[in-house]
């Protein structure tokens, strides 16, 4: 079963920055997408961003546009998000998944609060 651990994640101020990890077991990492989900308490889980295997393209929901990256090291079986500017509404456990499985990580809680 793949195993994917999910980190970086803390209290932040508006306006200040992360960036997340995500690591997977080996399993032929370098042949999916993978994505990072977030889910506040009370709300449906949302799809933040996608990358492609090969990392040459990445999808983002509207309201991460601009703020967001997301980006992934194949070699160390590693997919990151770097969040700038953030804001409360960022609030949220963040998980990594891999497209097409259903595998899913502890996540990492991520409060934006001054």
């Amino acid at each position: 079963q793949v195993q994917l651990v999910e980190s970086g994640g803390g209290l932040v101020q508006p306006g200040g920055s992360l960036r997340l990890s995500c690591i997977a077991s080996k399993f032929g990492f370098s042949r999916y997408s993978m994505n990072w989900y977030r889910q506040a308490p009370g709300n449906e889980r949302e799809l933040v961003a996608q990358v492609t295997p090969a990392g040459d393209s990445t999808n983002y929901a509207d309201s991460v546009k601009g703020r967001f990256t997301i980006s992934r090291d194949n070699a160390k079986n590693t997919v990151y998000l770097q969040m700038n500017n953030l804001k409360p509404e960022d609030t949220a456990k963040y998980y990594c998944t891999i497209e097409g499985l259903s595998s899913w990580g502890r996540g990492t809680q991520v409060t934006v609060s001054s």
